[in-house]
């Protein structure tokens, strides 16, 4: 099973510029190819790749678009899937705020971009100018707490034992009170995803450049309590 949490395809940023290199035909149809050969492949579209979201509970090319999805876990557990931009009006976020939000997001992602160039030239691996700046800035650390906050509360409410979201572009696999609050972050910034593994244990993993293959940040089984990757 592969679930897609939103913010694939960015026509926000399309509709600014036309931008649409081989490789972005080369991932779609690898995501076709996969959902053709048996892999369930569920597209829950975030606030960049809104239009798709008119057609929820549809099923196209072997793929379903959904807003929302419950997964059951290897142990039984219920997981309900989504995207997270639906908490932004709790976050005290207006449509025009995340827009400004989204310009200062790209300016920040393309120096992010250029130190990374040096970095690498110079042999250093790659380090989030965007997420350090977040890390620091206290705004930044109570909008997210915010939203955590909120997809908690929205998860109680459905009766499920944990969520697993996207948006804000902080990874994060944390329990709260025997609910888990998981975050795939981003597959731009910080590379990360969120993997079930086949005992049943939820990771947090990063894709490491230099190593060439994800590296595993947080795990958690639900027998026990969520551990620091060693």
């Amino acid at each position: 099973m592969l679930y897609l949490v939103g913010d694939i395809v960015d026509i926000w940023a399309l509709k600014r510029r036309v931008f649409w290199p081989e490789s972005h035909n080369q991932l779609l149809q690898k995501l076709l190819q996969m959902a053709q050969s048996g892999i369930k492949l569920v597209y829950l579209p975030g606030n960049h790749d809104e239009l798709f979201k008119d057609y929820h509970q549809l099923q196209l090319a072997d793929v379903i678009i959904s807003k929302e999805y419950r997964h059951q876990t290897l142990s039984g557990k219920t997981l309900l899937m989504l995207h997270g931009d639906q908490f932004d009006s709790e976050v005290c976020i207006g449509r025009i705020t995340a827009r400004l939000g989204d310009h200062l997001y790209n300016v920040l992602m393309f120096l992010n971009r250029h130190l990374h160039k040096v970095r690498r030239r110079l042999g250093y691996p790659y380090w989030s100018l965007a997420g350090f700046i977040k890390q620091r800035v206290g705004k930044a650390q109570q909008a997210i707490n915010s939203f955590r906050e909120a997809v908690v509360r929205y998860g109680r409410k459905q009766k499920v034992d944990g969520i697993i979201c996207g948006h804000i572009h902080q990874p994060e696999l944390t329990e709260m009170s025997g609910f888990i609050y998981a975050n795939d972050g981003d597959w731009v910034e910080n590379c990360t995803l969120l993997t079930e593994t086949l005992e049943g244990e939820l990771q947090l993993e990063r894709w490491n450049e230099q190593l060439g293959r994800t590296e595993v940040l947080k795990r958690f089984a639900w027998q026990g309590q969520e551990q620091q990757a060693a």
